[in-house]
């Protein structure tokens, strides 16, 4: 459904995010660890299946909390469809689909060996290969360019409406941008020309060329790794070169989706902390410098006890909410003293409660105006519990879409 569509449905889109959940093809939360990206990602894509749209959530968190609470007992590579049932029991019904996978890096690799291989034989040479045995769990385990190569097949596949992709916790907030030429790189052609230098093609394989720089350096590895590792090595470039420019067009490809601003959107996810709004303004200004879409941040766990007391007011209990504290702990069976020393504990942790949210309104509102006028902040309370089921993940919904006209439970 495009948001066209949704206006003539009735469901004109709320805000900026809803809008982009409509319009989108891909959807990409980004952010550092521990600030609800994941189950930010999960939510929209809820979201997504109740505005009737086809999506697929993808996230790279290996906790099995993520997949019960979505009403799955695993995650795996491949997608599994979201029951109808669990839409159902938190008191809504989508009008679309909701499928979900959980990224399994190795296995992907081996897929995109697959999918890039010219034949048969080549991808039994390349797959069968010692080195490529060794090394392709630390090739594989670059979270970061397999979520890109997962994200080309389903993208291309067609079988979604929408992909909202749960990146992984990025120390480095480059490193999922250019991900998708990481490979390529290492397998540059250059790279591979002068490392094969020293083998000629139309012979024997192994047989050396005693000419050139190339074969000066490969005698002297040979004497430090030996000469089986060294023709080990060279079979596996032999063999990547004839998958490079599968790896190339994919690579750019994904670099164009990323870039695509009728395609893509990223949603910044950041918690209400100092380190936390210093990461989400930096991958901001990443995505500006290269004209990526972003302009769209979800706060979570944003206080909201800012009216409870004033600044520089040390009571956040009026009288009558004083007595009726202590009324309700007297119905508890304490003593005279207990229970005015209950509610000094509750007016303390008011009051308590009253500053840390205003120091996280001033920070939400320090980014929004960092953000500048065309960007959208949107902000998710702190709740009382840790989003563990699905009904968590629709209540997350609901305060990120509060005047959305999609079918959320009001309560």
């Amino acid at each position: 459904m495009t948001a066209r569509a949704a206006v003539e449905a009735g469901v004109a889109p709320s805000n900026a995010l809803e809008e982009a959940l409509l319009s989108r093809r891909l959807v990409v939360c980004v952010g550092s660890g521990g600030v609800g990206k994941t189950t930010t990602a999960a939510a929209l894509a809820i979201h997504a299946a109740l505005l009737g749209r086809r999506a697929l959530v993808i996230t790279i968190d290996p906790a099995r909390r993520l997949a019960q609470s979505l009403g799955l007992s695993e995650l795996g590579n491949d997608e599994r469809a979201i029951p109808e049932e669990k839409f159902r029991s938190a008191g809504i019904t989508p009008s679309g689909t909701l499928h979900a996978m959980m990224l399994d890096t190795r296995k992907t690799f081996d897929e995109l060996i697959d999918k890039v291989s010219p034949d048969e034989a080549t991808r039994k040479r390349v797959l069968g290969n010692p080195v490529y045995q060794k090394i392709a769990d630390e090739i594989a385990g670059s979270q970061e360019y397999m979520a890109t190569e997962k994200l080309w097949d389903v993208y291309h596949s067609d079988r979604y409406d929408l992909i909202v992709l749960d990146t992984p916790p990025m120390k480095n907030a480059l490193d999922f941008l250019e991900a998708s030429g990481r490979l390529t790189r290492f397998l540059d052609d250059k790279i591979m020309r002068w490392y094969l230098q020293p083998y000629d093609e139309s012979r024997v394989f192994g047989r050396r060329i005693v000419l050139g720089t190339g074969a000066l350096v490969f005698r002297l590895l040979s004497a430090v790794f030996g000469k089986d590792f060294l023709d080990e090595l060279s079979e596996f470039f032999l063999a990547f070169k004839d998958l490079y420019r599968g790896f190339r067009e994919r690579s750019e490809g994904v670099a164009q989706l990323l870039r695509d601003p009728s395609a893509t959107r990223f949603v910044v996810v950041c918690a209400p902390e100092d380190t936390s709004i210093d990461d989400a303004r930096f991958f901001d200004q990443q995505l500006r410098e290269r004209r990526m879409p972003g302009g769209l941040f979800v706060v979570n766990q944003v206080g909201r006890f800012a009216e409870a007391a004033p600044a520089g007011v040390e009571s956040a209990l009026a009288p009558g909410e004083r007595r009726s504290a202590e009324g309700v702990a007297r119905s508890g069976g304490a003593t005279d003293d207990e229970a005015v020393r209950f509610a000094d504990r509750l007016d303390r942790a008011l009051v308590e409660a009253s500053a840390r949210a205003r120091v996280d309104r001033a920070r939400v509102a320090g980014l929004a105006r960092f953000a500048g006028g065309g960007a959208t902040v949107l902000e998710v309370p702190r709740f009382r519990e840790e989003v563990y089921d699905f009904r968590g993940l629709v209540t997350l919904a609901r305060h990120l879409f509060p005047a959305s006209r999609a079918p959320l439970p009001s309560s």
